[in-house]
């Protein structure tokens, strides 16, 4: 067999756009990729999606629609040098009136200093920057970059379209290889699930599983079957980056199935945060101020409990520390709900921020010495734990803000009963004012 062939993926790279698989949004009549070429034109653009979605296919491909001069760098080892000279090329041959493409591979890997050097070539127009990234450029491009390089959003090809790839690339195996073999349909969907939307990872698996199959003894016709596909399988890798965006929109899918009351969505994304690689004590840390932001005094237990998950888990590490973990995020997603506090604190704030300094009204102040007596501090202020009788409705409040409500109970869990006592209070409240209006008449 030979042994110094590069790798599937390579060797099945389109040579057009008409062999191009995937992206439709983007290709079809109506992409605007596609009316861009229409009009025999190319715009700077970023393309932003997952890995083995053809980022790199797309830009060679690009770059030969529209007759340019086509420069591949990538942004782990190139610098600042490396693209002076392209710009360098590219002046000249914008006064030839040829374009020059630069693809810029891993583009956010450029520092915010690498990104500006980009500016002006790509502003001049002898550039033409076709820049691919993982990571969102929201995060990790420089906003002036943005504005002259347009975002296409590229997607996981689907099952169908890499299941597609699959089949032209068994014919291709056995040419390459010279010997035919024969692969079940059930075969190539399993290859395309395990895949997940990466055309690369798939083409290198058959290949793997093909070189596999193929020994001194094979017989041409002998077909790849599931039981000799399964070892290759056994370990699938997840999307995730502990500091990329995958990161935060798997924490914001778990916090947001506990505030929907979904335990098990909330079980799914915490194990495949956990099951990914994220730290253990960062979810546990969330699910603290989750029981706090989130459920407050409808649960007042929550945020023990939460707390208490993250002392075992500190005890039992993982994996068996991780069960409390699950365990605390069931009892989230299932307790009674308020963001009471939460909003209080918020309409704090902003009172503050409003009103600024308000003095302490006299009745609740201390009067340690004779003259802050004289003066009134503490004058009729009692104390409800001495005298029972009296219930000891105190204006704590600026009298500018005496009437202002920030903590509003719900009527869920324990807040109704909080909810109850303050009702009970503001009717004590009322009479002891009809008193007080009485006594004055």
């Amino acid at each position: 067999m030979k042994s110094s062939l590069p790798p599937l993926a390579h060797r099945l790279r389109p040579q057009s756009l008409k062999e191009f698989v995937g992206q439709c949004h983007l290709l079809s009549d109506d992409g605007f990729i596609a009316r861009m070429l229409s009009q025999d034109h190319l715009d700077s653009m970023i393309f932003w999606g997952p890995p083995g979605c053809g980022k790199t296919t797309l830009a060679t491909l690009l770059a030969g629609a529209v007759e340019a001069d086509f420069y591949k760098l990538s942004a782990v080892t190139a610098g600042v040098a490396d693209i002076r000279k392209i710009a360098g090329i590219g002046r000249e041959n914008q006064l030839k009136g040829r374009r020059t493409v630069l693809f810029l591979d891993e583009i956010h890997r450029f520092n915010k200093a690498q990104q500006d050097f980009l500016l002006a070539p790509v502003e001049e127009g002898c550039l033409v920057l076709l820049g691919a990234t993982t990571e969102n450029p929201s995060f990790s491009i420089i906003t002036p970059l943005l504005s002259r390089a347009r975002v296409a959003v590229l997607e996981a090809l689907t099952e169908v379209e890499v299941k597609s790839l699959l089949e032209v690339a068994v014919s291709r195996l056995a040419l390459d290889y010279g010997r035919e073999f024969n692969v079940a349909a059930e075969v190539l969907a399993a290859i395309a699930a395990y895949a997940q939307g990466d055309a690369r990872r798939a083409l290198n698996l058959l290949e793997m599983a093909y070189i596999n199959l193929v020994s001194e003894d094979f017989v041409d016709g002998a077909e790849l079957t599931l039981a000799a596909l399964a070892p290759l399988l056994s370990n699938r890798e997840l999307a995730y980056d502990r500091d990329g965006e995958e990161h935060f929109n798997q924490i914001s899918a778990f916090i947001k199935s506990m505030r929907a009351g979904d335990p098990d969505a909330t079980l799914y994304w915490l194990g495949r945060m956990l099951k990914s690689g994220e730290e253990p004590l960062y979810c546990a840390r969330r699910m603290i101020r989750f029981a706090s932001e989130d459920i407050g005094n409808a649960a007042p237990q929550a945020l023990q409990l939460t707390i208490n998950a993250r002392q075992a888990y500190e005890t039992l590490g993982s994996p068996e520390g991780e069960l409390v973990l699950y365990q605390a995020a069931v009892y989230l997603a299932t307790a009674p709900k308020s963001d009471a506090v939460y909003l209080a604190m918020k309409r704090v704030a902003k009172e503050i921020k409003t009103t600024g300094n308000q003095p302490v009204p006299l009745q609740v102040r201390n009067a340690p010495t004779g003259l802050m007596k004289e003066l009134g501090y503490g004058r009729d202020y009692v104390n409800p734990h001495r005298d029972v009788m009296n219930p000891g409705l105190i204006e704590a409040l600026p009298e500018k803000l005496s009437e202002s409500s920030f903590y509003r109970p719900t009527a869920n869990g324990y807040e109704a009963t909080i909810r109850q006592r303050l009702s009970e209070r503001e009717g004590l409240r009322r009479q002891q004012f009809q008193q007080t209006v009485r006594k004055q008449r």
